[in-house]
């Protein structure tokens, strides 16, 4: 058979001679697909995802990816980054400029709705900005959404619908900021197609480019996530990954601290109040993440005893980098940020040390609430 099956969830070319690899399915599935014309398959991986939330490992080369996304700068098209509002700066492609060439740009923040409803939108907007322009990159337009509520939706759609006139419009992004997911909405809301795109709380999950043809005769494009490895998400297993994860608002957690107090985010997160007044500190993580406070002089024993029980997630801690600190003082009411996991706001006048593996996702910026 000279035509290609590509799963319809992932992107993948299907085929049936390596169970690690992209886009495999058993032989007498393959061979049924092949039989049947105008047949919608999904691959083994896909498939196990969609109804059972399983992950299945699979071999990618993110040298694809990028040579994939190489080519965008020569297209006419609208480049959609969708970021992560909880790992923003992990999230944000940085040579986004490379990629972009003289299209434009416009910034989609998903996950919004896991704010605190007394968050300001504008003062959210203002802070992608900022953290953008300081990275050399100007979007003309930013967005803040839920992809899983499917909130803030409309404003997106429309500016989507006016931009596709005269171009295609390409989602990219890094692994599991929800891109797949968005996509999805966008499509639900546009037409008669539901969860097209397999999605998943998992990294790597789109594996090829993915065309969704407009009424207008240009396309909306799923570009497969780029895995880094300055995302915790691609370090934890599924199990902990479900559990850091967060699915409803972060609900905050306050702890009264004098300097000498240390702060646990079960085992991927910690913060030592080094010097200044008795103060309050307020945690937002999700309600999974096991929180735990203790004198600082004994955290490190503390740590090596009950990381992986008392302190969760992670609950598998086989393959996790050690915990690695980074000094912040605090000139005004600041969100200490643990990429991935959440932030803890603390006032000014604070020296602080905070830790993750690998001081993976470490960062502060003015207080959002």
């Amino acid at each position: 058979m000279d035509d290609e099956i590509i799963c319809i969830g992932c992107g993948a070319k299907l085929q049936s001679d390596d169970p690690k690899a992209a886009g495999y399915l058993p032989a007498s599935a393959l061979a049924k697909a092949e039989s049947e014309e105008n047949t919608d398959v999904y691959c083994q991986r896909c498939f196990r995802l969609r109804h059972y939330n399983e992950i299945m490992p699979v071999d990618l080369n993110n040298d694809d990816f990028l040579a994939l996304l190489n080519t965008l700068a020569s297209k006419k098209a609208l480049i959609v980054n969708v970021v992560d509002l909880f790992d923003f700066s992990n999230s944000l492609l940085s040579s986004l400029k490379r990629f972009v060439g003289d299209n434009e740009f416009i910034l989609v923040g998903n996950k919004f709705d896991l704010f605190p409803k007394n968050s300001r939108q504008s003062k959210i907007k203002d802070w992608m900005r900022q953290e953008a322009n300081r990275m050399g990159l100007h979007p003309k337009k930013i967005f803040l959404v839920s992809a899983a509520r499917q909130k803030n939706l409309d404003d997106l759609i429309a500016y989507l619908d006016k931009a596709s006139k005269n171009r295609d419009i390409y989602f990219v992004g890094m692994t599991n900021v929800g891109k797949s997911t968005l996509i999805n909405a966008i499509i639900d809301k546009m037409g008669d197609i539901q969860d097209l795109i397999t999605t998943s709380r998992f990294p790597g999950t789109t594996l090829d480019r993915i065309e969704i043809p407009l009424e207008n005769g240009h396309y909306l494009i799923d570009t497969p996530g780029i895995m880094t490895e300055n995302q915790l998400a691609t370090r934890l297993s599924p199990k902990d990954l479900e559990i850091v994860s967060p699915k409803k608002p972060l609900k905050p957690a306050t702890f009264q601290l004098l300097p000498g107090n240390t702060i646990f985010l079960g085992g991927l997160g910690r913060i030592d109040y080094l010097k200044g007044e008795s103060v309050s500190f307020t945690v937002y993580a999700a309600r999974g993440v096991t929180l735990h406070r203790t004198k600082t002089a004994n955290a490190d024993e503390f740590y090596q005893k009950h990381v992986g029980e008392l302190l969760t997630p992670p609950v598998d801690t086989q393959d996790l980098a050690p915990l690695k600190g980074q000094e912040f003082r605090t000139t005004y009411k600041s969100d200490l940020l643990f990429g991935g996991i959440g932030f803890i706001t603390v006032p000014k006048g604070c020296v602080v040390k905070t830790y993750t593996p690998d001081q993976i996702g470490l960062g502060i910026r003015r207080a959002l609430i």
